[in-house]
This record gives C-alpha cells, sequence and structure tokens, in this order.
C-alpha cells in the first residue's frame, strides 16, 4: 500500500477576477448592456459587476489601463485559518508578494504569482450580495431575480490563463493550493504538456492553463461565465450578433470537459467565454483524463476545428515576432454607440 498524502483542502472556490481594458467605458457597455451584468460599485478606475446569480458583492473588476489583460484572479479560503496556513506556504516558497488591506467586497487578502507571474489573491472576509427591493427574487434561495437583460449570465465559472510551461504552474496549484488535476492535454506521452483543467470544487476547472506559443508570460486566454442551458448559449449568439460583437468560435461543444461554448472578444479585446455544461468530478480518488494528440482531434467533439487564433491570441496582445511563430492579431475594434 502506497502512503497516503493527506489534500489540501484551503481554497474554497474562485472569487473574483480583474479585466484590465483600454477601453473602459465600451467594456462596461458590454458587461452590462450585452452579458446583463450588474454594476455593484465603483472606485477610482475600476467598476466592480455581477451576474445574477452571483452570491459575492462582486466577481468583476473591470479597470481601465493601456492595454487588455489580467489584473489579478482572487480565491477565498474555506476559513481564516486556511488563509492564514496557505500564506505560511507561499511566503516560504518565495512566490508572496504581501498583504493588502482589501478592496470592494472583501477583507484583507495576501497577493502573490504562479511561476508564470499571473497575480492572485487569497482571502477570507466577503461580503455577501444583498439584492435592493425591485431585484429581489421571490425565489429566497437565489441571490437576485433575473431580469432578462441581454445574454443574462449566471454567474462567474472558470479562469484560462496562458502560460510558458505548464507543468510547473499546474503542480504550483497542486502542491501549494490543494487543486486536482481534472484533466491534461499532452499530445505525446513524457511530452510537452499543453493544457491542464484543475479546480478545488467539483467543476471540471476552476482554472486551466494554455502553453503560450508566442513564449510570452503572464497572459490572459479568457475568463468565462455560467448560462443554465444550451438554448441560452445558442440565444447568446443571436445577442452577440445583434450588437456586432465579434464571435471567435462557437457555439460547439469542447471535447475537453465536455462544455457547450461561446467565445468572444469583449470591446477591450479581453476573451470571454459563455459556457454551459461540462461534467461535475465527486471522486476524491479522480484519476485525470490525459488527452493524447490521436484521442485530442480537432478539440470540437462535433467535428470541426478551433481557429488559429484560439492557439495564439492572448491578453495583451503582442506583436508577431516572425510570421508563423506565435504572432497575433489585435482585436477587431468596435463601436457600441
Amino acid at each position: 500500500m502506497t502512503d497516503f498524502q493527506e489534500p489540501i483542502r484551503d481554497v474554497a472556490h474562485l472569487g473574483h477576477v480583474e479585466l484590465l481594458t483600454p477601453r473602459p467605458a465600451e467594456s462596461l457597455w458590454f458587461f452590462t448592456e450585452v452579458l446583463g451584468m450588474t454594476v455593484t460599485d465603483r472606485q477610482g478606475q475600476s467598476v466592480y459587476l455581477r451576474a445574477y446569480g452571483d452570491y459575492e458583492h462582486c466577481t468583476l473588476k473591470l479597470t481601465e489601463a493601456p492595454h487588455a489583460g489580467l489584473g489579478h484572479v482572487g480565491w477565498r479560503t474555506v476559513s481564516p485559518q486556511a488563509l492564514e496556513r496557505r500564506v505560511q506556504a507561499l511566503s516560504s516558497q518565495g512566490y508572496g508578494q504581501g498583504w493588502i488591506d482589501g478592496d470592494v467586497g472583501h477583507g484583507r487578502a495576501y497577493r502573490f504569482t504562479d511561476p508564470d507571474g499571473h497575480v492572485m489573491e487569497l482571502y477570507y472576509e466577503a461580503k455577501k450580495y444583498l439584492a435592493s427591493a425591485e431585484l429581489r427574487s421571490r425565489l429566497y434561495n437565489q441571490p437576485q431575480k433575473f431580469t432578462g437583460h441581454g445574454v443574462g449570465v449566471k454567474r462567474i465559472d472558470h479562469v484560462n490563463l496562458m502560460c510558458h510551461d505548464i507543468t510547473p504552474n499546474r503542480l504550483f496549484l497542486q502542491e501549494q493550493l490543494g487543486f486536482r488535476l481534472r484533466e491534461l492535454l499532452q499530445p505525446e506521452e513524457n511530452g510537452v504538456e499543453e493544457g491542464a483543467w484543475l479546480s478545488v470544487t467539483p467543476l471540471t476547472h476552476d482554472i486551466a492553463y494554455m502553453r503560450d506559443f508566442s513564449g510570452a508570460h503572464g497572459r490572459l486566454h479568457h475568463i468565462a461565465y455560467w448560462l443554465d442551458s444550451r438554448e441560452e448559449v445558442l440565444r447568446a449568439a443571436d445577442i452577440l450578433s445583434e450588437h456586432d460583437i465579434f464571435i471567435e468560435a462557437g457555439p460547439a461543444r469542447h471535447n475537453v470537459s465536455q462544455a457547450f461554448f461561446l467565445y468572444l472578444y469583449e470591446p477591450g479585446g479581453n476573451r470571454v467565454e459563455v459556457y454551459s455544461g461540462g461534467y461535475l468530478a465527486f471522486a476524491p480518488d479522480w484519476e485525470p483524463i490525459v488527452w493524447r494528440r490521436e484521442q485530442r482531434g480537432r478539440g470540437v467533439y462535433w467535428g470541426g476545428a478551433l481557429p488559429e487564433s484560439f492557439k495564439t491570441y492572448g491578453t495583451p496582445v503582442i506583436e508577431p515576432v516572425q510570421a508563423g511563430q506565435g504572432g497575433q492579431t489585435p482585436a477587431p475594434v468596435f463601436d457600441p454607440l
């Protein structure tokens, strides 16, 4: 019998993501009028938003910046004691940046980076959302009624980050924060890993890493919001088209995660996914699904292929170094007014 190592269960769930945008007014228009999210606060150059099914005060921080990309990812711990345990582990390994006093929607937080340089934070104290009278649902276990505005995304689902090298980043999440590896894209046995899907919840992934073929570090692939059904994803495609939002891929179904997806670029240039379906992993001894080249196929369960931009485009946008080697095309410019 092999020695059993008690798993780390200190991280509860994905709390929020900060997106940077060079076009704050247009990005805010997109998230409120097109996706149907609600503004909960404003502070400095940032606007805080939530989807109607999010229980925390906000799950998206939209911040004006010179370029698009990731500000940080926020993870909530299961307790104050769990927060202290993870801080001790992170600081001892040299990943910590230090404490911040807090932000809109949560208390003090500990900032750190993953090996690729993505900024993250851990916190426990969180402000729960309390709906105003006109937004209060008659279904008492729902934080807010469904308004039917725009796409009407329900909750934050996951974040996907691009990185130079998958292996050290996913091992960092597993060994330092207790994430479980659910699926792994490794085209050749003992070869380079090109994608990893991990979670601390039963979701297929709370976070994913995709190999950045440009060789860059610390970029964002996408942030994803959940819809309850495939039909809602199809409806989202109609709404996006009516508002001249660029649809990069989908609607279709991934083989990895089994998700029904739709990818688009918001006006600031960041990729956003609206997402439904998938499966849940409850087994404590879950064995990661490893995808080889012959099993991966085109990446779309029903055939077809994801566009080349899905492998190369991320934010911040980088200029091509050499034709055919990780070069990218800047995001389309939108004019919603």
